[in-house]
């Protein structure tokens, strides 16, 4: 049985408990969440992720880091090394979006060497192989398609990302709208072109209880991909958008229903005052299930800098409700990202991630910048360190800082407001 399918008959399984633990909540009231749909465990039954997280309502907001090949830059040791990266800044999944190399030993060695759940793209592969063989995406047969999302299950793979919400309706819809990026989704482009060369509906839509039955079997997480999500603010929260998160929201019932867990995923450039609308309707639409958004990222100006631009998109979404943040790097838009940008899109992320969690009243998150700013107040540089998001960071610069007192830094120095204000504190008592 499936995390969904035990929930439901009341079990409180190995993963549930744990998820409890970490998340200082009750097994019972996790098994509640998820028998409800608005928490899921990631957790393919064949691999057994050694950490497990629970996503969805109610738990700490969790981070994702994309790594992954290109037809450009296909060497595994770059994105092994990315991966060890991501996971030690604190990202608790990854997802494998390779497109060039070896892709199936690549997924392969990440899964081995995963703690971490495992995301992936399975119509990537897809479109690759086809091009491989027969000179053409459009090429792909629906077998094709659904024997590498069967494969990916069989590796081990914990949730990944299908946009079963690009249709024939939808396509026309968004050929009304006149979107100024149309599709920036790469799985969304890839069934369009398919589905407009073909004359067909989309595999992944049109035959959805294949992809049920797969999940259902190793216990799969479904996250249903926003094929037609806005690649500009301009295009945020557009009819095309919206109707797609309604299906997506038709079709997390359906796999409610099967007994698979869903994440739903959201949009990825909107503007800031309509973030709060946004995670309001899919919450509404798709019946409370964790909400997965990439950033979103809140202006388009700001190539180099889109770890920013996402971080501040990305707590707000937090904040109101959204679930899951999948990072940004700075190198988005632009390259493959390097080992840095991908560090510093996790620690991006994870700010954004805490400073929502902080908002939303979780405790420990609270508890966490309370000890923090204890310390500053003490000047207690090394407990100050070892409780950042990023401990290296501030140890580096406190070092290069060449304070000429320990107890103070090179801005304030001798004029310290808080050690002027142990100074009054001891006047005061003397003077009582």
């Amino acid at each position: 049985m499936t995390q969904l399918e035990q929930a439901k008959k009341n079990k409180i399984t190995a993963q549930m408990a744990k998820v409890a633990q970490e998340e200082e909540h009750t097994g019972t009231s996790i098994r509640q969440k998820i028998a409800q749909g608005k928490v899921v465990i990631p957790f393919n039954k064949k691999r057994r992720p050694k950490k497990v997280y629970g996503i969805g309502e109610g738990l700490t907001t969790k981070i994702n880091a994309n790594i992954g090949t290109s037809s450009d830059a296909s060497k595994i040791k770059d994105e092994l090394k990315k991966m060890e990266v991501s996971i030690a800044a604190g990202a608790h999944t990854i997802m494998d979006l390779s497109t060039g190399g070896d892709i199936p030993r690549i997924r392969k060695d990440i899964l081995q060497r995963c703690p971490v759940p495992v995301g992936t793209v399975p119509i990537y592969e897809a479109a690759v192989n086809s091009v491989k063989r027969n000179g053409s995406i459009c090429a792909m047969k629906e077998d094709d398609i659904f024997d590498t999302i069967e494969q990916h299950a069989k590796d081990g793979v914990d949730f990944f990302t299908l946009h079963c919400g690009v249709t024939i309706e939808s396509l026309a819809r968004l050929k009304e709208e006149k979107r100024i990026t149309d599709i920036v989704s790469r799985g969304g482009a890839i069934l369009a072109d398919w589905m407009i060369k073909n004359r067909k509906e989309n595999p992944l839509y049109e035959y959805y209880e294949r992809i049920l039955d797969i999940a259902k079997r190793y216990d799969v997480t479904i996250s249903l991909g926003d094929g037609m999500r806005p690649g500009s603010i301009a295009d945020a929260t557009d009819r095309t958008q919206i109707q797609e998160l309604v299906l997506l929201g038709e079709l997390a019932k359906q796999a409610f229903d099967n007994g698979v867990q869903t994440i739903i995923e959201g949009p990825g450039h909107v503007p800031l005052n309509q973030i709060r609308s946004n995670v309001v309707l899919q919450k509404r639409l798709c019946r409370g299930a964790p909400f997965y958004v990439l950033g979103p990222l809140v202006t388009d100006v700001a190539p180099g800098y889109d770890h920013i631009t996402s971080a501040i998109g990305g707590a707000i979404a937090a904040a109101c409700g959204a679930d899951f943040l999948c990072y940004v790097t700075r190198s988005e838009h632009l390259r493959l990202p390097s080992i840095e940008d991908v560090k510093e899109g996790v620690i991006a992320a994870r700010i954004a991630a805490h400073a929502a969690d902080i908002a939303k009243g979780i405790s420990k998150a609270i508890d966490w910048d309370n000890k923090i700013s204890l310390a500053r107040k003490k000047r207690d540089w090394k407990k100050q360190m070892s409780l950042s998001i990023d401990p290296q960071r501030p140890s580096s610069m406190r070092l290069k800082s060449k304070s000429k007192t320990t107890d103070a830094c090179t801005m304030c120095s001798q004029y310290c407001s808080l050690k002027i204000m142990d100074q009054a504190k001891e006047r005061l008592k003397k003077q009582e």
